[in-house]
């Protein structure tokens, strides 16, 4: 799974017009299932995600997690993070997983974060969303669970 997650003050997504998901500070997560990704790569990427150390301490160092300061996550799903731009001008998007399972692995993740006792809101799988957001710092994080041994 790939995972692009923002430090935000605050993050809301929308569908037609109608916020279905918002937090304060926290993380906005964009997150994308892979092809061949493992049974267990949502929890996995879970577990990285909620320990990442991307909040300032009292020294003003980015030595805390979400978990740490008591933030929120929205979760978003995005399989244009599947893109592949090595030729051509128009990108390519086979290595997504399928929407079936990705809506499947979507969906782990995002209860993998709540059993971490994180509050999680979401998007909508599929649907057209509007995503808005105050990035904090600006800190944009690129994470891949294939990327750890």
């Amino acid at each position: 799974m790939r995972a692009l997650i923002q430090r935000v003050s605050r993050a809301e997504v929308t569908v037609e017009g109608s916020s279905i998901g918002r937090i304060g500070p926290g993380l906005l997560v964009l997150v994308c299932a892979m092809r061949g990704d493992p049974e267990d790569a949502a929890e996995k990427l879970a577990a990285r995600v909620a320990k990442l150390r991307i909040f300032r301490d009292e020294a003003d160092k980015m030595n805390r997690s979400v978990q740490d300061v008591g933030g929120a996550v929205l979760v978003v799903s995005q399989f244009t993070l599947a893109a592949d731009t090595r030729t051509g001008n128009r990108p390519g998007f086979s290595s997504a997983e399928a929407p079936e399972r990705g809506e499947a692995l979507y969906l782990r993740f995002a209860e993998a974060l709540r059993a971490l006792g994180l509050p999680v809101e979401t998007g909508a799988f599929g649907a057209d969303m509007k995503v808005s957001l105050v990035n904090d710092g600006p800190v944009t994080i690129w994470m891949d669970s294939a990327d750890r041994a």
